[in-house]
């Protein structure tokens, strides 16, 4: 999972909207920390869980790392002013189903499932945005399947 985050981290834009899903314990956080930590090693990133967002501005990159998982409403995302942050950094989104009608449309999704013991990781390319982050890493299509 770190190997694929710093992957990604290496080839990410300033500004795209990603998605994580997966059931609790799946390792999206441990996705997010591995892709935050490639831009800045000694970093603490911390699971935004109660505080619902953190950010990080990190050289010139500003990184909005999102835990929906203890909402109730979509709306309580208005009461923290998310909009602003979408469109502004990369906005890295856990449990974004909870987000729902109320999140912008995301670049790149990531479906984590658990098997056996391995965690199977899907990405999905929803705009041209995320087409390109997956044609940067060497795939051939908008789809790809990685094992950690």
């Amino acid at each position: 999972m770190r190997s694929l985050g710093r992957a990604m981290a290496a080839i990410l834009p300033d500004v795209i909207t990603i998605f994580l899903y997966g059931e609790l314990g799946a390792g999206k956080t441990t996705l997010v920390r591995a892709i935050i930590q490639s831009f800045a090693k000694k970093q603490t990133v911390r699971s935004p869980t109660f505080t619902i967002v953190e950010p990080y501005e990190i050289d010139h990159r500003r990184i909005y790392h999102f835990d929906l998982y203890r909402f109730v409403s979509a709306e309580e995302l208005d009461f923290i002013g998310a909009r602003e942050y979408f469109g502004a950094g990369i906005c890295l989104v856990e449990w974004p189903e909870k987000g729902a009608g109320f999140l912008p449309p995301s670049d790149l999704d990531f479906q984590i499932t658990i098997k056996d013991d391995t965690r199977l990781i899907h990405l999905r390319a929803n705009t041209r945005v995320g087409e390109a982050v997956l044609l940067s890493s060497r795939g051939v299509s908008a789809t790809r399947q990685f094992r950690c």
